[in-house]
Formats: C-alpha cells, sequence, structure tokens
C-alpha cells in the first residue's frame, strides 16, 4: 500500500491557491508528518487524500481508501456505530441473530461475526467505558469523541491512516496509548500535529507552504536542525545581498557624481565654436544616461534578488517577548490551600483526596491530571472565581493573566486596532501603539480584521502585544492548555516568552515537551 500525490494544487472559492505543485511518495509502513505554519493547508491535503475534497489539478493514488480522524469530529445525529461506519454491520449481526435468512444481511456481515467483541475491545484499548454503540457521539466529550475514532484504528486495522491534530483533545495518558499504537503500525501513518513528542514518533517530516511540499528525511527534531541550518544560510545570504546593494548605490552615485564632474570641467576647458560645444554637451549627456541606466539596471536586480530572499524569511521566528520582572519579590506566599475540596453537586467532592497547596511567587508549577480531573476548577478556586466547598484557602493580593486554549479574551468583535486601544492605559501617542503592533507582526493591512477572526497563534500574538502596550506584567501567569491551537510557530514564541518570564506560573498541560521548555519546577497532582 502506498499514497503518490502529483502536482496538486487546490484553492477555496473566491480565494488565491493555497497550495500548488506538490508531490510526494509514501512507501508502505512509513510514517510521516506534515508540518508548516497554520493556514498554509495542512489538514486541507489531509482532506485530498482522504477523499472529502478534490484537488483542482493533479492526482492522488491510494492502494486503500484511508482511515481519516479530523481534528474536531462534527457529531450531529451520528450514534458511535455510525461514526465508526459499523452500523450497517451491527444491524446486520442483530437481524441474523434474531433469525433473519436474508442474503442481504449476510452479505453486509461478511466475515465480521465478532464485530462486537472487536467494538469492545476498541474501546477498552483507549480506556473507554462500555459504551453502547447506540449512544449518540454529541453526548460524548472532546477526548472521548476522539478516542472514539481512533478506536477505529484498533477495530478495522486500516493499512493507510490520516490523523489531523489527534492529541489535542487526549489527556497525558491518552497521548501515550496513541504514542504506543504508532509505534506499533505497519501501516502507513500521515499525521498533522503541533505535539513534538508524536513529530518525534514518525521517520519522515514533510513542510507544506505555498511553494509545495518539502521532505525533511527524519523526525522533527531532524527536520529541526536542518531549518536551522537553511535559515542561517538564508541569513547569510540575505546579508551579503544587503552589501552588494549597498556597494551598488555607493558604486552608482560616485560613477553619476564623476561623469557629471568630467563633463562639467570638459565643457569648463573647450574653447572651441558653440556649435561644437553643445555636441560635446550631448554626447557627455548621453554617457552618463547609458552609465546610470547601467547601474541602475544593476541596481534593481540586486534589490529584487534581496526582496525575493527576505520573502523566504519566516518572520514570526524573529519575535522577541521580552516581560519585564514579576513586582513581587521571591518567596512572598500568594495562596495558602488547605483540606480543599469542591463540589458541583452536594454531597459529590470533585477529588478523592482535599488539596494541600501553596504558592509563593517565583514558583513554576505544572498541574496535571486525567480530563475531567478537576484541573481548571482549581486554577477558579486559586484565583477567587470559587469558593471552596470544604477546606480553607487564603489568598493575598497579587495580579494575574491566563492565556487558555481558545484565548477567549480576544474573541470579541472588535478589530486589532480597537483592542490594542483597550490596552492603552499609558495613553501612548497612535505611532507608539502601531509600532507595537508591527514589533507583533500586525502589519496595516492586519488592523481592520476582527479579534474573533483571528487564528490561534494570532490572538496569542494580540494578547502579548497588548500587554506590552498596557505595560502590565502579571505577577502570575496561568497557562490552562495554551498550545493546542496554535501552530509550531506560536508555540516556540509561546515557550521562549514564559522561559524568560520571571514571576509566578501555574501551567495545565499534557504537552510534556513544552511543559519541560518553560521550567517547571513543581507539580501537583489532582485525582
Amino acid at each position: 500500500m502506498s499514497i503518490i500525490l502529483s502536482d496538486l494544487s487546490y484553492h477555496y472559492p473566491n480565494e488565491s491557491p493555497l497550495f500548488s505543485g506538490v508531490h510526494a511518495t509514501i512507501a508502505p509502513g512509513h510514517k510521516v508528518s506534515v508540518t508548516g505554519s497554520n493556514g498554509t493547508g495542512k489538514s486541507t491535503l489531509l482532506q485530498l487524500i482522504a477523499g472529502i475534497l478534490t484537488p483542482d489539478t493533479g492526482q492522488i493514488t491510494c492502494d486503500s481508501r484511508p482511515y481519516y480522524v479530523p481534528q474536531q469530529y462534527l457529531a450531529g445525529d451520528r450514534t458511535i456505530a455510525e461514526a465508526l461506519g459499523i452500523a450497517p454491520k451491527l444491524a446486520a449481526l442483530e437481524a441474523i441473530t434474531n433469525g433473519s435468512v436474508a442474503i442481504e444481511d449476510y452479505d453486509t456481515l461478511a466475515d465480521d461475526w465478532d464485530i462486537e467483541a472487536r467494538y469492545a475491545t476498541a474501546l477498552a484499548y483507549w480506556q473507554l467505558p462500555e459504551l453502547p454503540a447506540d449512544t449518540p457521539m454529541q453526548a460524548l466529550s472532546n477526548g472521548q469523541q476522539t478516542k472514539v475514532m481512533l478506536a477505529g484504528i484498533t477495530l478495522h486495522q486500516p493499512p493507510i491512516i490520516l490523523l489531523d491534530e489527534p492529541t489535542n483533545h487526549l489527556d497525558q495518558d491518552g497521548r501515550e496509548i496513541l504514542y504506543r499504537l504508532i509505534a506499533q503500525q505497519k501501516a502507513i501513518v500521515v499525521v498533522v500535529s503541533h505535539d513534538i513528542t508524536l513529530l518525534n514518533e514518525l521517520d519522515t517530516t514533510y513542510e507544506l507552504s505555498a511553494r509545495g511540499l518539502q521532505r525533511y528525511g527524519g523526525n522533527y527534531d531532524f527536520y529541526r536542525v536542518q531549518k536551522d541550518l537553511e535559515e542561517n544560510a538564508l541569513e547569510e545570504r540575505i546579508q551579503n545581498e544587503e552589501k552588494q546593494l549597498r556597494q551598488a548605490r555607493k558604486k552608482a552615485r560616485e560613477v553619476a557624481q564623476n561623469q557629471d564632474k568630467r563633463a562639467r570641467q570638459g565643457e569648463k576647458d573647450f574653447e572651441g565654436p558653440r556649435i561644437f560645444k553643445n555636441t560635446l554637451r550631448n554626447a557627455a549627456e548621453s554617457t552618463a544616461a547609458r552609465l546610470r541606466d547601467q547601474h541602475s539596471g544593476i541596481v534593481e536586480n540586486s534589490a529584487e534578488k534581496l526582496s525575493a530572499l527576505r520573502k523566504q524569511q519566516n518572520n514570526i521566528d524573529d519575535l522577541k517577548i521580552d516581560f519585564d520582572n514579576a513586582s513581587l519579590h521571591k518567596g512572598k506566599l500568594l495562596v495558602q490551600a488547605s483540606a480543599v475540596n469542591y463540589a458541583y453537586t452536594e454531597g459529590q467532592p470533585l477529588w478523592k483526596q482535599p488539596i494541600d497547596f501553596s504558592l509563593y511567587s517565583n514558583d513554576r508549577v505544572h498541574i496535571t491530571g486525567r480530563n475531567g480531573a478537576g484541573k481548571t476548577t482549581l486554577l477558579q478556586l486559586l484565583t477567587g472565581a470559587l469558593k471552596p466547598t470544604t477546606g480553607s484557602l487564603t489568598r493575598n493580593p497579587f495580579s494575574w493573566i491566563c492565556l487558555e486554549q481558545d484565548y477567549e479574551v480576544m474573541n470579541d468583535n472588535c478589530t486589532i486596532a480597537q483592542m490594542a486601544q483597550r490596552y492603552n492605559h499609558q495613553h501612548l501617542e497612535q505611532h507608539e501603539i502601531n509600532i507595537r503592533l508591527n514589533r507583533f507582526l500586525f502589519g496595516p493591512d492586519t488592523w481592520h480584521k476582527r479579534c474573533s477572526d483571528l487564528s490561534g497563534g494570532e490572538k496569542m500574538r494580540l494578547y502579548l502585544c497588548c500587554l506590552m502596550i498596557g505595560n502590565h506584567t502579571p505577577d502570575l501567569i496561568i497557562l490552562d492548555e495554551p498550545t493546542n491551537n496554535l501552530d509550531i510557530p506560536g508555540i516556540r514564541i509561546l515557550t521562549q516568552t514564559i522561559r524568560q518570564y520571571q514571576g509566578s506560573l501555574l501551567v495545565i498541560s499534557h504537552d510534556k515537551h513544552f511543559v519541560s521548555a518553560i521550567g517547571v519546577d513543581k507539580q501537583l497532582r489532582v485525582v
């Protein structure tokens, strides 16, 4: 089984081409990732391979129908059986069990007499409860829906597997199950993800951009080394071209000045008739014009080369964000929790064990636990949004901000420019706000965009920009699954920002790579 992509191109209606000239051959058993910035068309490429979309040009050859797990399953009124494509077989099995001798029931069931047992085994593998197959998908959480779709791999054993951001809604246990499953696979696996731990489990990395699909012969860490080498080489070429452009402009000025000087001196020294003097002047002007055109062409050619090189740069990697240090001295007690518990329903405490916890300034704490364990509820208790049902919780004054996976603080219907003004507590001049927006890669052509239309990475950048405009460095930063809707460049920006931030940190994240990179020093597990 293999996948062959030949000269694919695709565009959405009324939009410019998303990508073109995509070529790739993925051999049987290969496990590959597709990386690239948000908006380059990674999810679209998976949908093309899955047969959900049709390319504008080119051809896709698959030896078998791929099994596709989307980033967000649109449940509608489908049942689990319908989502997994086994509803007809379960219906046929039930009919036969009840005495049906209809040939169509036997044809539908084929050799899948053990379909019920395989269904139960697939759910158990993903640590799901014994869910009836007619359970509506919309009755499940996002994490459970993802696990159901991933259970289809265990159930069907497909030869081609396509996964679009499969770890977004998985807790750490679920991620570990997925890592093991992929490691054991004999099938082709194509993954779009920003989970670097997952990407490092794959053999080959492809980078998708408007220029096409470029293959790198290794996992994500290998790819990142190669990209750094490419980017350093590109930076050197840009610096050399900038130098040549400066030299070309300097040479053009010198030639023009020297030619003008010689022409004036020659005209001054000439003592012949006026008609010959005019002829001499015309010849000098003609020579000067040729020289100007010649050097103008050199300058223009160098400028065009420089412009083309700069377009290849990923400017988002140049973004550097440095918060000032938090104002509180190190070691000040911020929160003290003693035997704290919370109950959404009277008499049913959320945690099996009450929580004892102390948070001091400059602590960097990773809050862990399975999905549904109440990690976000704990954050609401620590910040005062909720009151504990039992136990005591003392909070001393401190400032804080929360970056969550949807960046809801930036979901307002106002524009980028209007949001920046909301945080302009220092009454900065407009040109100073514009400078800060540009620094965070929001140029004038973006200022009219609605915040609600921004991607996760754009919302994150805008929020950090607004904090800079407001000159507000919080005493505590709370991160609640902040990387779920970020692309890898966005995660790199956030990682660098949080790593350099000198203040208190509470982070909920199942992304081991991110948690390690930001430098947590304590862990609090809720069960």
